[in-house]
């Protein structure tokens, strides 16, 4: 029942008919049949302008005391049951309406938002929170300006401009239809349009505001609204309605002056002359007026809203009240299973049930209370449509339910719903645009964080969505693609035979070996003749077949490194080029030792022979051999994916294992080169026609010239060109031991056979010359 619209409340200390301000009579006796059909009656009221404000209360009367049902009452702190034990409403709380309020704003992506509330405590009260829930959103608020309470010209003019100047599109919005109509009539005399107005249920179906004065200024308006209901049989009630049938019912005659803008002749009672003109004016009430010719919103009973929650409250009522006459004794809730008395009832007994009812309205709909007293969180979502007559109509376009679980409390249909002055595109309300995929946000200082601007990520970095905050680093596989907003694989690099670098390395490694067979082949047809001979044939094989083999070195370098190819081959190019500087020694001792054992009385004439060449080259070789073998047992080379050389790309390569064993291989080879060197400059002044130390010396300057170059341009590269250094090293120092070497005598083979005599050789064929 409702004690208010009884006329009548009871009071209680820090009770909620304080909350208004207001005080209420002290009913003197219990509600009879006859009122509750009188409270019934007036339920409409409060959808009617000038009807009673946010704090009309449903209560439950008996024994003198109440508790209360509010229909209307949405502050949070209602829901304290230490302060409130005994209220209940079913209206939701004002968190439920906050956190509605912020996931609307997330799901749209709105983050620059405008608050407008009315100047008063408990509408400034409910703001904070809404303010609160969407700053934890992420979002930010531009501005709250308050709408006064009081009519001020100069200040709906300034709130309009701050509107208009903001680039917050977004304004949640608080404030009861009669402050707030003063508001709207100057933005639509400015023209104020544009702005996505978010509505609370306190204006969100406002048959006010939903006029053609307004329809530019209020199309695309979003609202959580309370949700409507159909009660039965009050249609044909209301059109029933006439004062001379009940003369003494005083709210049926306010309703009549409201609804139809009259007087009746005896309600005039104010003594002032300016009252008395006004009461002329206005047409008077006969009581005969046509109740289907009002307004369609005024007894449009299938809309609704606060009369439907009134309507639960007094069900919610009547079923407790059924739960408790149905109670057996014995079996009942109280002390030894007793039941409440009816005829001695306690209202603690009856809040007992009523704080257990839990049943479905006529609608359809679940009503219950939790345990603080609060109905199910529910609100249907309106969208504000102007029509083709300029008047607005509000359509629901999706449902907002607390209690559902998560993703799903929102239902929306969006296709349905028509924007302010952008169809169907979603406003955006932001303070800065939206940083797209491979940019950051940088927080423009001494601003919101929602004011910022978009850098771009780093080279090594990217961001995968819009509005990050930071960019992040690829795995070390992979690198960013050229927008920056994802990580590829990144490729594979090594050495291939498939690239021009690799072709055209392996090619001239493939012509140099079968050039060097060509030679060994000549060396082979010609090896009677004196020059083949006369410079050691045995050593001059040897050293032809591992120049072929330093030829074909390079193909172990070259193609995707393997395990094996990895472990054997730096040890393998090593020991070849230690054979060939190594046979290269030999022969420049062995060139040595033969003009020394020409002298007379020399005693080297016994090292002459093929033992002393042969035995230089087993031991410098196996050296090397010893060097190599120890490394691949103690630290044996493997292949690995090189991530931390190069940023775009991975490096298929071989890891040495050892770096102090690689440096001494080719230590040792260097200082076997730089003896071979020495020895050779040493025997330079030997007579030319039997001197092969000059061409020796050439040989190791080559070679001693292209390893020291080696060694900075090797250390200065990585990936497939530290490899293609090396390779070109291998190429050419085995070239420069090849040409120096062989190729004078491969000359006088082909071109001059007449230099290919033991006379020549010995010099006599140009003693000859100089006698005659």
């Amino acid at each position: 029942m409702a004690a208010d619209d009884l006329g009548c409340g009871y009071p209680q200390i820090g009770g909620p008919e304080m909350l208004d301000g207001t005080e209420t009579l002290r009913c003197e006796h219990e509600p009879t049949i006859g009122d509750v059909i009188n409270a019934l009656r007036s339920l409409h009221a409060a959808l009617i302008p000038g009807a009673p404000g946010e704090f009309v209360r449903s209560a439950a009367i008996l024994d003198g005391r109440l508790f209360t049902i509010s229909h209307s009452a949405y502050l949070q702190v209602l829901s304290d049951k230490i302060q409130f034990p005994s209220f209940m409403r079913t209206m939701p709380n004002a968190d439920t309406v906050s956190v509605g309020v912020s996931m609307l704003v997330k799901h749209f992506g709105w983050t620059w938002i405008g608050l407008l509330s009315q100047d008063t405590s408990t509408t400034q009260t409910t703001m904070q929170l809404i303010k609160q829930d969407i700053l934890k959103t992420g979002a930010c608020v531009a501005f709250w300006e308050k709408i006064p309470t009081l009519y001020s010209t100069t200040t709906l003019h300034r709130l309009v401009k701050v509107l208009r100047m903001s680039s917050a599109k977004a304004v949640v919005t608080i404030c009861s239809e009669p402050y707030l109509v003063p508001f709207m009539e100057e933005a639509a005399r400015q023209n104020l349009t544009g702005i996505i107005w978010i509505a609370t249920h306190v204006w969100a179906s406002s048959s006010l505001l939903s006029v053609a004065d307004y329809s530019k200024v209020l199309t695309g308006t979003i609202g959580f609204a309370i949700p409507r209901g159909v009660i039965p049989g009050l249609k044909e009630y209301l059109y029933n309605l006439n004062p001379h049938r009940n003369p003494e019912d005083l709210f049926t005659k306010e309703f009549w002056e409201v609804a139809f803008g009259c007087t009746w002749p005896e309600g005039f009672t104010n003594s002032s002359s300016s009252a008395f003109e006004d009461y002329q004016r206005t047409p008077q009430c006969t009581g005969y007026e046509n109740l289907l010719g009002l307004k369609s919103y005024i007894l449009d009973v299938n809309n609704f809203r606060l009369t439907n929650n009134v309507y639960n409250a007094i069900y919610a009522t009547s079923h407790a009240l059924h739960n408790l006459l149905s109670c057996r004794p014995g079996k009942g809730p109280f002390v030894n299973g007793t039941c409440a008395n009816i005829r001695d009832l306690r209202p603690w007994q009856l809040l007992h049930y009523l704080k257990k009812v839990h049943f479905h309205n006529p609608e359809g709909e679940e009503i219950y209370f939790n345990e603080n007293g609060d109905p199910p969180p529910r609100f249907e979502i309106l969208n504000w449509q102007r029509q083709e007559d300029g008047s607005i109509q509000h359509v629901n376009v999706g449902t907002f339910d607390y209690s559902a679980p998560q993703g799903r409390q929102f239902v929306f249909n969006e296709s349905a719903i028509v924007w302010n002055e952008e169809g169907e595109q979603v406003p955006v309300s932001m303070c800065s645009a939206r940083c797209l995929e491979g940019h950051r946000k940088a927080v423009r200082e001494g601003q919101a964080s929602c004011c910022y601007d978009c850098v771009p990520c780093s080279e090594l970095e990217i961001s995968n969505h819009t509005d990050s905050i930071k960019c992040f680093k690829c795995p070390d596989d992979h690198m960013p693609n050229e927008r920056q907003d994802r990580c590829v694989t990144k490729p594979v690099e090594y050495l291939s035979y498939y690239e021009p670098l690799g072709a055209v390395l392996a090619t001239i490694s493939i012509c140099c070996c079968f050039f060097s067979v060509s030679i060994f082949l000549i060396f082979i047809k010609y090896n009677q003749t004196p020059v083949v001979k006369a410079n050691n044939l045995p050593l001059s094989y040897l050293l032809l077949c591992a120049l072929m083999l330093c030829f074909l070195c390079p193909h172990m370098f070259i193609g995707q490194p393997l395990w094996w190819t990895c472990l054997l081959r730096q040890t393998t190019f090593g020991n070849i080029f230690a054979l060939c500087v190594s046979c290269i020694l030999a022969k420049t001792i062995t060139v040595l030792l033969a003009f020394s054992a020409t002298r007379p009385g020399s005693k080297l004439k016994q090292w002459t022979g093929l033992k002393v060449p042969l035995c230089v080259t087993i031991i410098c070789s196996s050296i090397q051999l010893m060097l190599c073998l120890a490394w691949l047992v103690l630290a044996p080379p493997f292949h690995e994916l090189n991530f931390r050389s190069s940023a775009r790309r991975v490096i298929s390569e071989c890891n040495e294992g050892s770096t102090m064993a690689f440096w001494l291989m080719l230590g040792y080879m260097g200082f076997l080169a730089t003896i071979t060197l020495i020895v050779a400059f040493l025997a330079r002044t030997l007579p030319d026609s039997f001197n092969e130390a000059k061409l020796i010396t050439f040989s190791m300057l080559v070679f001693v010239a292209v390893w020291f170059s080696f060694i900075p341009a090797y250390l200065s590269t990585r990936g497939k060109h530290m490899v293609a250094v090396e390779i070109f090293a291998i190429l050419a120092s085995s070239a420069g031991m090849l040409s120096c070497i062989f190729l004078p005598k491969v000359y006088i083979i082909l071109l001059r056979p007449e230099m290919n005599t033991k006379d020549h050789l010995m010099g006599r064929s140009s003693k000859v010359k100089e006698k005659r």
